[in-house]
């Protein structure tokens, strides 16, 4: 039992390191890098204290070299993710009875590993892996999941804070248990930080975990295994599982402990899960709790009030930074006739000089996008347009695969507000632009509102305030994070949580205690120090 009221360390953000040539990180992660590269990783499943390795073998080859392998994971079968399940279960009681400083101790030590000893090794397997150039695996796989980890310790005792009232005579308090059984997390490829945080939120509140991250990220996933076992995260409370994705699910959905799913990935799948908990519902001992971030069609607005220069440039590093491979990327613009040569000079301007290519080479700001898949489907996306009477390509739209899937930024001009890039998701270095005419701008913020089927985020530009203000109360509904004058990426934890709605997710706001609120069963308990002997009230008593 705890023997004091404690105070964890206050959160502050993670300082971001430059990389600047000639910096000490830098020559420290193109070390790692090196060693990473030229050497060969090796990810099994974790289950429990087992590493588990199976004759089902998979090659980590990175997106910018397609052709080179730095290392393999392992697919197991229906058995292991049973055997995770039983793992996690026979875990469950004593975790969710440790106290809960102890919990947090093991969370803050994370944060440190991966802050000091582990950073540049996060970083470069995400680099390697993912295909982030330096300083877009530094703001993820260092800062954004140290800040995850920090921030989420100090939400954790400021939940645990919150007590009821009590009245004479009576004490009041609540409890805020774990949930009742297993919880799965489902973890994308784009995020190292997502990945950390998914299960480590949830087994920071005293749950129990299988996590099956994406086939995509495995290399940085390994390291991230590695982490939690040093920092102390008991055997059996995060289970690692990789396999076939629908058999996983299955399996865990059909569980009769299955207690909630953390999700990022795409709404089509969100939309599964949800009907196949759904269909289910009646097996469970509770309703799971489901919680999902998934797909946006992110927007930049802008008035003729807005300066030309700073459109161009939220553009180009809202919508090309990890080569469009965020979910909050802009990859819908609509910018009023009297802006859009302006914006589109400043953007040319900036496209001839970035670079493109391995992120080992840190002159290049743009990479390789993820997979085959995707560049097939991106570049599908550039060909229809090229092709259409209602769209052009108006800088970029060219695309090799014969080394790395790169393709560069491209921007596409629609002549239609409803042409297919403008309104679908394709997660890729591709923007749309659709010019409206100036006078037209309230007319406009109907077609940002009603165009596409997410709310996750947007952006507008606009030095008028009026315009702003109005413009803001317009596209309530449109986005879960909302920008004003900047562009709609670069969340961070404790200051921008993250999440959004419609399509997009169910807004549980990562980065902030809402989110770990989802993860607890609240139990209130009232306690009477002199209990009532006599049932009689005093309305009872007859009129004299």
């Amino acid at each position: 039992m705890p023997k004091g009221i404690f105070n964890v360390p206050y959160a502050v953000n993670e300082p971001i390191n430059s990389y600047a040539a000639g910096t000490p990180e830098r020559a420290e992660l193109q070390k790692v890098y090196d060693e990473m590269w030229n050497s060969t990783a090796d990810v099994p499943l974790y289950i429990g204290s087992e590493q588990v390795r199976t004759n089902k073998k998979n090659d980590i080859r990175p997106p910018h070299d397609h052709r080179h392998v730095v290392g393999h994971f392992y697919d197991g079968d229906a058995s292991h993710v049973r055997k995770a399940i039983d793992t996690a279960l026979a875990a469950r009681e004593k975790w969710a009875n440790l106290p809960w400083e102890q919990r947090a101790s093991i969370f803050l030590k994370m944060a440190d590993l991966i802050a000091g000893p582990y950073r540049a090794k996060m970083n470069a397997a995400t680099m390697i892996g993912q295909g982030k150039n330096a300083f877009q695996a530094e703001i993820d796989s260092a800062c954004e999941i140290v800040d995850f980890l920090r921030f989420n310790v100090q939400y954790m005792t400021e939940i645990y804070a919150e007590q009821p009232i009590s009245d004479d005579g009576i004490w009041n308090r609540v409890e805020y248990r774990p949930l009742e059984g297993f919880l799965y997390a489902v973890t994308p490829f784009n995020f190292t930080a997502i990945a950390g945080n998914l299960p480590t939120c949830m087994a920071m509140m005293g749950n129990v975990v299988v996590w099956k991250p994406s086939d995509k990220q495995m290399l940085s996933a390994g390291v991230l295994m590695e982490v939690f076992k040093e920092a102390g995260v008991p055997d059996g409370v995060i289970n690692m599982v990789q396999g076939d994705p629908a058999e996983i699910t299955d399996i865990c959905f059909d569980h009769e402990e299955f207690a909630g799913i953390h999700f990022t990935g795409s709404t089509g799948v969100f939309n599964h899960f949800w009907k196949e908990i759904g269909a289910r519902v009646n097996k469970y001992k509770s309703y799971p709790t489901i919680v999902g971030e998934t797909g946006g069609k992110d927007f930049v607005w802008a008035h003729k009030s807005a300066n030309p220069k700073a459109v161009a440039t939220a553009l180009v590093r809202g919508a090309f930074e990890y080569q469009g491979q965020k979910c909050s990327a802009a990859s819908r613009a609509y910018i009023p006739q009297s802006l859009w040569e302006g914006v589109k000079n400043y953007m040319e301007a900036d496209l001839k000089e970035i670079k493109m290519g391995s992120p080992r080479d840190f002159t290049n700001f743009v990479n390789a996008v993820i997979s085959k898949d995707s560049f097939d489907k991106i570049k599908g996306f550039i060909s229809r347009a090229k092709e259409s009477n209602d769209a052009e390509v108006v800088l970029g739209g060219n695309a090799d695969d014969s080394k790395g899937y790169f393709i560069e930024p491209t921007v596409i001009l629609a002549k239609t507000p409803d042409y297919e890039s403008i309104r679908e998701e394709i997660f890729g270095p591709v923007l749309t632009v659709f010019v409206y005419e100036d006078e037209k701008w309230e007319q406009s913020l109907d077609l940002v509102n009603n165009t596409s089927i997410y709310a996750l985020t947007g952006a507008i530009f606009s030095q008028d305030r009026y315009v702003a203000d109005f413009a803001s109360k317009k596209l309530v509904d449109a986005a879960g994070n909302f920008y004003v004058n900047d562009k709609p990426t670069g969340a961070v934890v404790g200051q921008q949580p993250f999440g959004g709605a419609r399509k997009s997710g169910t807004n549980d706001k990562a980065g902030s205690a809402q989110n770990l609120l989802r993860w607890v069963s609240p139990r209130l308990i009232k306690e009477t120090f002199v209990s009532p002997t006599d049932y009689k009230y005093p309305f009872l008593e007859a009129d004299e």
